[in-house]
């Protein structure tokens, strides 16, 4: 037994110290700068890497399986930089079923910044016939009895072996991937500039984070590809947030048939480097993306913004691509939108579906009552649920990442479709015409059947419709002052009358829950005089604690129950802040909120725990009518909000 042992010891020995051997022959991944050489272009960023050309050397760190779904942690060799081997973790699914014989089409899914490589993301794909790598680019890895989170990274860095919870994750070696957060104190992870962590000494796209993901990402691919259950003909990506950008950076590989970045891949674009906006901008990268691509977008995100689709669309060499759009929505979608990757995968991938046509629309500026009118005509080959206009007067005809409150907070007016024949128009009514005017149309179609799977932030949805929307058309306060286009929009003291289709100018993030919020508040038109009071009529079945949220204040109002009608009426100083601090005014308001519990935050570096207001809520869902400002001194009686009635 000794003896076995001893051989098995030596044999280990011979293969570790083989496999240093042959990494240690290993030349770099790319080829070294030449004195005097840079990198200004495409080309010349991705010249000399070859995402095949190298061993990928995977481990399986573990094995798992459920509900007929086969799951792994797996590491695979990124490539050789500066002399030493770095290797990316991430988790793999596919269906049990699938085999040599039986091959699905693969995925490639990349998380966003503050996110992980998700095993949900894997499990649900596979169970619609999908095999799905994602990939752990910052480190970080989320699946059952395998979770590495930033502190464990950190003891993977540190070679903290002895710890009880340090895991295998992404080495990158002798260079910096990681973010948030990244391994070098300093490291900016989307630089070109030379640091002792990059590849190049001189300033160059290769010295990016951004530049390494996509490196990352394109080795998944040759994974993927190799894999004896997959299609290597028929294989994905998509990502969110830098996962989005990721995703457009990766999809020049010419193996992507299909690509569905959500809230990224469209706006970087802005960076003072010229050599980054040579070779890292987003434009830069479209104008190479030639496989058939969808953009998931919500019209309020901060870093795909709304307004730069139009540009990507015209930087593209494919005229196979579809866009959906979330009025209101930042950074989050719902299961109507977030659905809009998996239909594109099944048709691009399977062949098993046929996404409409994006909508075609028209603005008329010159009619005879003076409002602008929007002609939409959708694709009808499947069945229309809704035809809607969304339209803004706060977008800027140069909006910048510098209008990040604006982006965030600028409300959509809905202006619901009317049918006649085959089309749809809708009036656009506006209370200024100095300001720019942005409008598009969203049409929502009928599934025929539930679609389930992992949202941007992996959780599970089910989606029995899904939205396709319009490219957005931007009117500068110029041509609408030339026009005919006159202000009919007058200032009004009722915010919402909850009748038909309200919710439409409200948004939530949760939609099997009655909480919602609206930036309305946020446009000029519900200004209210410093004496007005917010008013609501509320009802429920049971007593509850109503949270009306103003921003970061928060206002708590106890509700009677019994389903009957409740007046409630507020001042500033009921809006208590995380220390308790009422409103002084009504100025500044971006987003109202109605819940039966909210989240409030001490000061942006103030370390102290967030805290709860509100409780989860009892009975059916709460009835709201006549949300108003109302005049403070024409009421014979105010209550602490408390205590409202």
């Amino acid at each position: 037994m000794r003896v076995k042992t001893v051989v098995c010891l030596l044999a280990f020995c011979c293969q570790s110290l083989f496999a240093t051997l042959l990494i240690a022959q290993q030349s770099d991944t790319l080829p070294v700068l030449s004195p005097g050489q840079t990198i200004d272009d495409f080309q010349g960023m991705w010249a000399g890497f070859d995402p095949r050309a190298e061993s990928l050397q995977v481990e399986t760190v573990r094995e798992w399986e459920e509900d007929e779904v086969v799951l792994r942690i797996v590491r695979f060799q990124i490539g050789v930089f500066k002399g030493k081997t770095a290797k990316l973790a991430a988790v793999y699914g596919f269906p049990k079923q699938a085999s040599a014989d039986a091959k699905v089409p693969g995925l490639v899914q990349i998380h966003g910044g503050g996110q992980f490589a998700d095993y949900k993301a894997c499990l649900l794909n596979a169970k619609r016939g999908y095999a799905t790598v994602s990939i752990a680019w910052a480190g970080r890895i989320s699946a059952p009895g395998y979770r590495v989170d930033s502190r464990i990274v950190k003891l993977f860095w540190d070679n903290k072996t002895d710890d009880p919870d340090y895991k295998l994750t992404t080495d990158w070696g002798a260079v910096d991937g990681y973010h948030a957060p990244s391994r070098n104190q300093g490291n900016v992870f989307p630089s070109a500039k030379s640091a002792a962590w990059t590849i190049d000494d001189i300033e160059s796209p290769r010295n990016s984070g951004w530049y390494l993901g996509a490196i990352a990402a394109r080795r998944a691919l040759t994974f993927l590809e190799r894999q004896p259950e997959v299609d290597a003909e028929r294989l994905g990506v998509y990502g969110h947030s830098m996962g989005g950008k990721l995703t457009v950076m990766a999809s020049v590989d010419a193996r992507v048939k299909a690509a569905a970045p959500s809230c990224g891949g469209i706006s970087d674009r802005d960076n003072d480097s010229p050599v980054f906006r040579a070779t890292l901008g987003d434009d830069v990268s479209l104008r190479h993306v030639d496989c058939p691509i969808i953009f998931l977008s919500p019209a309020n995100d901060f870093h795909g913004r709304i307004n730069d689709l139009p540009k990507a669309i015209d930087e593209l060499p494919t005229s196979q691509w579809r866009l959906t759009c979330a009025p209101h929505h930042n950074h989050q979608d719902v299961a109507q939108y977030e659905v809009a990757t998996l239909l594109w995968f099944d048709q691009h991938l399977k062949g098993s579906f046929r996404c409409p046509a994006t909508p075609d629309t028209s603005l008329d500026l010159k009619t005879t009552d003076g409002v602008a009118q929007l002609s939409i005509r959708p694709d009808d080959t499947r069945t229309i649920l809704s035809v809607d206009a969304f339209y803004t007067p706060h977008g800027k005809s140069d909006d910048e990442p510098e209008d990040f409150e604006n982006t965030k907070h600028r409300f959509w007016h809905h202006a619901p479709a009317s049918q006649s024949g085959d089309h749809w128009t809708a009036k656009l009514p506006v209370a200024k015409v100095d300001q720019p005017l942005w409008v598009y149309a969203n049409v929502r179609y009928a599934l025929d059947q539930p679609v389930n799977g992992a949202g941007y932030y992996y959780r599970e949805y089910s989606a029995d419709s899904f939205n396709l929307s319009s490219l957005l058309k931007m009117v500068s306060a110029d041509d609408l002052q030339s026009s005919s286009v006159r202000p009919t929009l007058q200032p009004a003291r009722t915010i919402e009358d909850f009748g038909d289709d309200w919710d439409k100018e409200w948004f939530t993030y949760r939609s099997e829950k009655w909480a919602r919020s609206t930036h309305k508040l946020y446009n000029g038109i519900y200004q209210p005089s410093e004496s007005d009071q917010l008013s609501i009529q509320v009802r429920c079945q049971k007593p509850n604690e109503l949270i009306v949220m103003l921003d970061g204040f928060a206002a708590e109002v106890a509700l009677q129950g019994n389903n009957a009608w409740q007046i409630v009426r507020l001042s500033p100083q009921d809006f208590k802040d995380f220390d308790g601090n009422g409103r002084q005014n009504w100025n500044g308001i971006k987003r109202l909120t109605l819940s039966d519990s909210e989240r409030l935050k001490p000061e942006r570096g103030d370390s102290r725990p967030s805290r709860i207001v509100g409780e989860p809520w009892e009975g059916e869902d709460a009835e709201f009518r006549n949300l108003c400002w109302t005049d403070a001194s024409a009421e014979t009686k105010t209550l602490p909000a408390k205590h409202a009635q």
